[in-house]
């Protein structure tokens, strides 16, 4: 059984697709910028922005928009089956594995508590919450399923139709059942169905890279419109969701001390330690996979056995997102009360299952197309609006320290608790 290769897998995309993150922040600046110089010197201007402007920015929305089912879809089939495969490796393997699906479902449960009461305690800034509304556009959210069309709505009757009308629960779970399906075929016929979804995936990920190279001036384009309509209140509602969806990976981050306390056994003292030099990698250069020899140097300090940090360190480099299901589901929650949107616990149920599943797929990506192939689809099965995603992806390189501290944290946790468990199983 081969392990993933981290560093094979995040060489997937052409260099074209590697635009730095700052050159998106830069464009939000500028736009965010020029849309106030528009909106305190010239407001006569302001027609001229709608005219001319503005649709530029929806134009690289809408060739946004288009890459997210195709993308997810064949993201998360190569996702399955990888996991699959990782879990017919060993009795190591698939504890792991188990302990990776346990903390996801947690991270992802925790978000649909913690985020609607940070946002009761720290409500959004009216003002600049209508801003955005009026800027971006409005959404009218569908009537709110019961109990009984929420069940039958997750076995598609055509699952071509759920593909077209954006129902990414049903969608999502029939490529799941799909790719387990694939798994059992024939090695011939399994192998070119792999190919086939790993090809269709690359050229995805190719096309998303091309419309992201665009980033700077689509966010440009976007946030100019966005200020010069509503003024400072957007970057009040900018900052306000930074905050809100860094405190969420933050219990992420509090969370992987306690599962090195609680599950590992390890003291915190000595755990807290171990972890300063990853911290600091990984603040630095934002990437698990940069982080990864300071981790096993963590795993060495804390008394891990060198054969099960060499084995779990590189599955949890490549498999496992701590805090994406949190910090997704976040944003998307966050976008859902920007708009009103109802949060029912049905809705809330298939985002939670939604969240878990994508996060298989984020599967070393670079921050922002993991960020669009993973919070579009569970802002879709929320029926929020995926418009502001274009614009908070260019704040993106803020909550993405949290969430590389969170995973760094994580991922050594993980490890100590598999090599505790399978010593305890010797």
């Amino acid at each position: 059984m081969t392990l993933p290769n981290p560093e094979k897998s995040s060489n997937v995309l052409p260099p074209i697709a590697q635009v730095p993150a700052m050159w998106t922040f830069i464009g939000l600046v500028g736009g965010l910028l020029g849309g106030l110089a528009i909106a305190f010197l010239v407001p006569q201007a302001l027609p001229i922005v709608q005219t001319w402007v503005q649709p530029i920015g929806e134009m690289w929305l809408r060739a946004l928009q288009a890459t997210i089912v195709p993308l997810v879809a064949a993201l998360l089939f190569t996702g399955v089956t990888q996991t699959v495969a990782m879990a017919s490796a060993g009795a190591m393997a698939r504890r792991s594995l188990g302990m990776f699906l346990a903390f996801l479902a947690f991270s992802a449960g925790m978000a649909i508590v913690v985020t609607p009461l940070l946002l009761s305690l720290f409500p959004v800034p009216a003002e600049a919450g209508a801003a955005l509304r009026i800027s971006l556009g409005t959404t009218e959210a569908g009537p709110v399923p019961g109990v009984a069309e929420f069940l039958r709505s997750i076995v598609p009757t055509n699952v071509i139709n759920a593909a077209a009308n954006d129902r990414m629960l049903p969608l999502i779970l029939f490529i799941s059942v799909f790719a387990l399906a694939v798994g059992r075929l024939a090695g011939p016929q399994r192998e070119v169905m792999t190919t086939f979804f790993a090809a269709l995936a690359s050229a995805m990920l190719v096309v998303i890279g091309w419309v992201l190279a665009l980033a700077p001036i689509g966010v440009f384009a976007l946030s100019m419109a966005v200020a010069a309509t509503s003024g400072t209140a957007a970057i009040g509602a900018l900052a306000h969701y930074v905050g809100i969806v860094v405190l969420t990976g933050s219990v992420v981050l509090v969370a992987g001390y306690v599962f090195a306390v609680a599950i590992a056994r390890q003291p915190l003292g000595a755990f807290a330690r171990a972890m300063l030099p990853v911290q600091t990698i990984a603040l630095s250069t934002q990437s698990s996979l940069a982080s990864l020899p300071a981790m096993l140097g963590a795993c060495r300090d804390l008394g891990v056995r060198e054969t099960t940090s060499e084995f779990v360190m590189p599955l949890a480099v490549a498999l496992f997102r701590a805090t994406s299901p949190a910090m997704n589901l976040a944003v998307a929650i966050y976008v859902a009360h920007l708009y009103d949107v109802t949060l029912s616990p049905m809705v809330l149920i298939s985002a939670w299952t939604v969240a878990i599943l994508v996060s298989l797929s984020s599967v070393s990506l670079p921050g922002s197309i993991s960020f669009v192939a993973s919070v579009g689809p569970i802002a879709i099965a929320m029926n929020a609006p995926v418009a502001p995603l274009a614009l908070l992806v260019a704040v993106e390189v803020l909550p993405d320290l949290m969430r590389t501290l969170g995973n760094v944290t994580m991922d050594v946790a993980v490890t100590a608790a598999v090599d505790r468990k399978a010593a305890q199983s010797a």
